[in-house]
C-alpha cells in the first residue's frame, strides 16, 4: 500500500505583532523540507511524521513524503506564501502514482490571508486531487479550531490527547492503525463534529483534574461498539474567526447517527462543566508570596501571555522586572527574545560586565525595556538537541544566544522564538534550572513535560503582552456568536 504524506502546520494568532513570512517556514524550527529529506530528518522522532513512518513500517505500507512546512506560531500566513506551500504539496502528491491513502500532519488553528479555515482549505484541495475513494487521515493539535469543512473533507481526524502535547508519535501510529483497517478490513469511517460555544481557559493539563476526567470520558466513549476514535479539541483562542472555540469529533464505523449522538454527548459533558475549565491567572508579583508560603522549590512561574508557542514575541518584561524588584537570588528567566541585547553581549565578550536594556523591543504592548547591569556568563550560536519527551532527538537552534546575570537573577537571551520544552538548551549555556529556586518560563504548559518532575510548585501567571486579557478586551469582531465565558461578537 502506498501512502502519501504532507505536513503544513501553523498556529495563527490574529492579534500578535509577529509577522509570518517565508523565513518563518524556511529558517525556523525544522526548516522547509521536501521528499526523502522529510523521512530522513524525522525518523525515530516523537513527531507526527516520525509516527506515520513507524506506523507504516509496522503495517508494511510505503510512506511517500511530499513536504514539511511548519512555522513557529505567529500572525496569519500571507496568501501568496500559503498558496505556494500548498501548491508544492499538491504538485508532489500529484506525481505519486497509485495512491492508496493520505496522511496529513496539520495543526487545526491555521489562518491564511483571506482564509479563516486553512486546514479545511488544505483538506478540500487534497480531496479534489486524490478523489473520493482515497482515504485521507489527518492528525491535529489539541488546540484545533474545528470547522465543518475539515470534518467533511477528511475520512478520519485524530487529535492529540495530551497537554503538554507529547503523544504526536502515538497519535500518528493510531492513524496508521486506522488506515490499515480501512484498506484491509473494509472499515467505513463516519465522522461527526459538535462545536461548543466555549473558550477553554487555562485548566487544560490532561494529567490533572478536571481535564483528566474529560479524557477518561473520551476513552470510555472510544471503547463503545462501533466507535473508531474520538478527540476533544480545546481550541485556540487567539484567532478572531467564526469557528474559534472548543469542539468534539467522533468517528464510527458506518454509523453517522451514532457518531453525532456521541459527539453531542461528550460535548454536553464539557459544556455542563464549562466553569471548571477556567483558571484565574495572577501576576508574577501576586504569585510570589503564595509560592514562598508553600516553601516548595524550585518555584516555576509560567507566563502564559508571552508564550511564543502561542504566537507572542517572547520579549515581555513583566516577569523579569518582578524578579529584579523582589531581589530574588538563584532565579532564572527562560527565555527573553532580544537579538539586539545578544549582539551587545557578543561584542562585550564572556566575563564582561555591561549596561544594557533587555526586552520589550518588539512593541510597547510587551512592557518597557528593563535596564540591567549584567555580567556575560556564556555565549552560544544556540544549537542544541531536544532530549524529550517533546521533539525527542531533533536538532534545533535558538539562534545567537547569551547568558547574563545581575545579582541573583540569571537570564537566557535568545534570537529565535521558542518556548522551553525542557532543559537541554539551558544546559548548553551552562545554566542548570534544577539548581535555581525560582524559574520564570515563557510558556503555558508544554514546559511541564521537561520541568514538572523536579518542580516544587508551578504557577501560571499573566504579564502585560500582546495576548494578555487587557490587551484583547473588545478586540474580537468576527466570531459571529457568543462564547462562554465572556466572548461576544
Amino acid at each position: 500500500m502506498r501512502i502519501a504524506t504532507g505536513s503544513i502546520a501553523h498556529e495563527s494568532s490574529t492579534f500578535t505583532t509577529v509577522e509570518t513570512n517565508w523565513s518563518s517556514y524556511r529558517n525556523q524550527r525544522f526548516g522547509y523540507r521536501t521528499g526523502q529529506d522529510v523521512l530522513d530528518f524525522f525518523r525515530g522522532a516523537n513527531t507526527a511524521v516520525g509516527g506515520f513512518l513507524a506506523g507504516c513500517e509496522a503495517h508494511d505500507f510505503e510512506l511517500i513524503p511530499t513536504i514539511f512546512a511548519n512555522a513557529q506560531p505567529s500572525g496569519p500566513t500571507p496568501r501568496a506564501i500559503f498558496d505556494e506551500i500548498l501548491d508544492d504539496m499538491l504538485t508532489l502528491m500529484g506525481q505519486i502514482s497509485d495512491i492508496d491513502g493520505v496522511f496529513l500532519d496539520l495543526h487545526g488553528a491555521m489562518v491564511a490571508e483571506g482564509i479563516d479555515d486553512a486546514e479545511g482549505h488544505i483538506l478540500k484541495a487534497v480531496r479534489e486531487l486524490v478523489g473520493t475513494n482515497v482515504p485521507i487521515l489527518a492528525q491535529l493539535d489539541i488546540h484545533a479550531n474545528m470547522s465543518p469543512q475539515m470534518v467533511e473533507m477528511a475520512d478520519v481526524i485524530i487529535g492529540h490527547e495530551t497537554y503538554p502535547e507529547i503523544d504526536q508519535e502515538d497519535r500518528a501510529k493510531e492513524c496508521a492503525d486506522v488506515m490499515r483497517r480501512i484498506l484491509q478490513e473494509g472499515l467505513k469511517p463516519t465522522l461527526a463534529l459538535t462545536q461548543i460555544p466555549l473558550v477553554w481557559g487555562m485548566n487544560q493539563v490532561t494529567a490533572d483534574p478536571p481535564m483528566r476526567q474529560a479524557i477518561e470520558y473520551l476513552h470510555e466513549i472510544e471503547s463503545r461498539p462501533g466507535v473508531i476514535c474520538g478527540s476533544i479539541a480545546i481550541g485556540y483562542p487567539l484567532a478572531d474567526i467564526p469557528h474559534m472555540g472548543a469542539s468534539v469529533y467522533i468517528a464510527t464505523d458506518n454509523d453517522p447517527v451514532i457518531a453525532q449522538s456521541l459527539a453531542d454527548e461528550l460535548a454536553a459533558y464539557i459544556w455542563d462543566r464549562r466553569s471548571d475549565w477556567q483558571l484565574h491567572l495572577p501576576s508574577t508579583t501576586e504569585a510570589l508570596p503564595t509560592g514562598e508560603a508553600a516553601g516548595q522549590y524550585p518555584i516555576i512561574f509560567a507566563d502564559r501571555d508571552d508564550n511564543t508557542g502561542g504566537g507572542s514575541p517572547g520579549d515581555s518584561t513583566g516577569m523579569l522586572k518582578a524578579f529584579l524588584d523582589a531581589g530574588l537570588q538563584d532565579a532564572c528567566i527562560l527565555y527573553i527574545v532580544d537579538p539586539a541585547a545578544v549582539a551587545l553581549c557578543q561584542e562585550a565578550g564572556v566575563g564582561a560586565e555591561l549596561e544594557l536594556t533587555v526586552g520589550a523591543k518588539s512593541t510597547p504592548l510587551q512592557g518597557k525595556p528593563v535596564p540591567m547591569k549584567a555580567q556575560v556568563v556564556t555565549l552560544s550560536d544556540g544549537s542544541f538537541t531536544y532530549e524529550g519527551p517533546r521533539n525527542r532527538g531533533l536538532k534545533s537552534t535558538m539562534g545567537p544566544s547569551a547568558y547574563i546575570v545581575q545579582d541573583g537573577v540569571h537570564v537566557l537571551l535568545v534570537s529565535r522564538r521558542e518556548q522551553p520544552f525542557g532543559i537541554a538548551f539551558s544546559l548548553t549555556m551552562d545554566l542548570d534550572p534544577r539548581q535555581m529556586r525560582y524559574i520564570g518560563i515563557k510558556s503555558s504548559a508544554h514546559f511541564r513535560a521537561g520541568f514538572e518532575h523536579f518542580a516544587g510548585n508551578i504557577y501560571v501567571v499573566s504579564e502585560p503582552a500582546v495576548h494578555s486579557a487587557a490587551t484583547l478586551e473588545g478586540q474580537f469582531k468576527n466570531l459571529g456568536r457568543k462564547l462562554y465565558p465572556e466572548y461576544d461578537l
